[in-house]
């Protein structure tokens, strides 16, 4: 028996059926467990986030000019962040009264992992205006345009826009560009 397959060829016990039958269950019980173990850890951490989330005003409640960010562990809010830098943005524009549905319907598809997208998603935004509420969700790859049209079409679906909503993708070198253009206006009066 040099080889660790030849007591294996040598057992005419006529059991190997059984023994593969056996092995195929514990295997299927083992992959279950973990699926089970994994969906208790997402749903613990929905829960975690869940009961923050309760006790936190709600953008339509707001006053004034604010923003809520909400982004994947590890990830700035920033253009410059590593894993933002290369990616955009989806922008919404709301009428009043809409951003909190909207904001909230946004959160859970994430945490939902609905948008089928791996981890392309780094966070969302929501800004209170004066006039209006933006919404927005930053991915990390700007140049991949079937991510982006699926994250798209993920957005119309879970905030329920109507068909004539206006959607606008920006890349964050856009926004840096535009951002750095104005910060370089000199005003004169």
């Amino acid at each position: 028996m040099n080889n660790k397959f030849d007591a294996l060829k040598d057992d005419d016990s006529g059991d190997h059926e059984q023994n593969e039958e056996n092995s195929a269950q514990k295997d299927g019980e083992k992959e279950k467990a973990e699926r089970e173990k994994g969906q208790g850890s997402s749903k613990r951490k929905v829960e975690q986030f869940w009961r923050f989330y309760s006790h936190m005003v709600r953008p339509g409640d707001l006053t004034g000019h604010s923003d809520f960010h909400l982004f994947k562990e590890g990830i700035k809010p920033m253009w410059e962040d590593d894993a933002n830098k290369n990616g955009g943005k989806w922008i919404i524009r709301l009428r009043k009264g809409l951003a909190s549905r909207c904001w909230e319907n946004l959160i859970l598809a994430m945490l939902g992992e609905q948008f089928m997208v791996g981890e392309e998603i780094c966070g969302a935004v929501v800004s209170v205006r004066f006039q209006e509420d933006i919404i927005s969700i930053w991915n990390k790859t700007a140049s991949d345009q079937a991510t982006t049209a699926r994250i798209r079409d993920t957005l119309r679906r879970v905030l329920n826009l109507p068909p004539n909503t206006i959607m606008e993708y920006k890349t964050h070198t856009d926004s840096i560009k535009d951002n750095s253009s104005f910060r370089n206006t000199k005003i004169t009066l």
